[in-house]
């Protein structure tokens, strides 16, 4: 999928435009990724994704059902644009998202049927001198474009069966709107809304048929990887706070006269 904060100006692959281009992999600067505070995470990546970033969910748009349309994300930032887990480029946690991983690669919808294998062209690493060719010398797909053609079909199709289990929340109204509030050290104070969480006195009274059917359905793991997960907000509210400018003493004296 296109992220629109990471993939900055993403085009499809085309063996005359791009035979020469090289890509500078692995990515080691992540700083393209500065003004992402969230990215979608599928549902087979719950368990190692709790183990870092908070998990939600959120609205985006519609079923073609005409109900509204769920999606899991791991959240980097407690403001818009902002990622507090880039520190200096770097990554601060062992665990990267899928639909992050494949950067600068990102699969783009030509139509309601067909996808294609798309990078983004914006990207510094993507040149002609260094780095790992996309393209052989007989014009064939290289090593690096096979690969990533297999992993974003993996994660497309993961992506379908996660918004599976996403409509079964829904329809269960297991789900209710979140809201985080902290007063900060200055006394002002931060909220984070826009979110869905799972309601867990909802989970606790569903019949034994149901619970047994998110069970072998592996849904109940999730919701649980979900509550696991929601520990992390003090982390980004510490890591917020530690990129706050000190306050000045409140009573300093003044500067002597010149």
């Amino acid at each position: 999928m296109i992220i629109p904060l990471l993939h900055r100006k993403p085009v499809p692959v085309d063996l005359k435009e791009h035979r020469a281009l090289k890509l500078a992999l692995p990515v080691t600067d992540w700083s393209v990724a500065a003004d992402l505070n969230s990215c979608f995470i599928a549902a087979i990546e719950f368990v190692d994704a709790a183990r870092d970033y908070p998990i939600f969910f959120v609205r985006t748009g519609n079923d073609d059902d005409g109900k509204a349309a769920i999606a899991p994300i791991a959240v980097f930032g407690l403001q818009p644009k902002q990622n507090l887990f880039l520190e200096q480029g770097r990554w601060r946690a062992d665990y990267m998202p899928a639909s992050l991983r494949g950067y600068p690669m990102c699969l783009g919808r030509m139509d309601a049927e067909n996808f294609a294998v798309c990078f983004d062209s914006a990207w510094s690493g993507v040149g002609t001198d260094d780095g790992v060719p996309m393209f052989d010398a007989d014009g064939k797909p290289g090593e690096v474009l096979q690969n990533a053609r297999a992993q974003l079909e993996a994660l497309e199709g993961e992506t379908q069966r996660t918004r599976v289990l996403c409509r079964r929340l829904r329809d269960l109204d297991l789900l209710r709107p979140m809201r985080f509030d902290a007063t900060l050290p200055d006394g002002s104070k931060l909220s984070v809304d826009g979110f869905l969480t799972v309601d867990n006195e909802k989970v606790q009274a569903l019949d034994a048929a149901t619970t047994h059917e998110l069970l072998k359905s592996g849904l109940l793991g999730l919701i649980y990887a979900h509550f696991v997960s929601l520990g992390h907000m003090r982390k980004l509210l510490d890591w917020h706070l530690q990129r706050q400018p000190a306050a000045a003493p409140a009573d300093a004296p003044a500067a002597p006269a010149a």
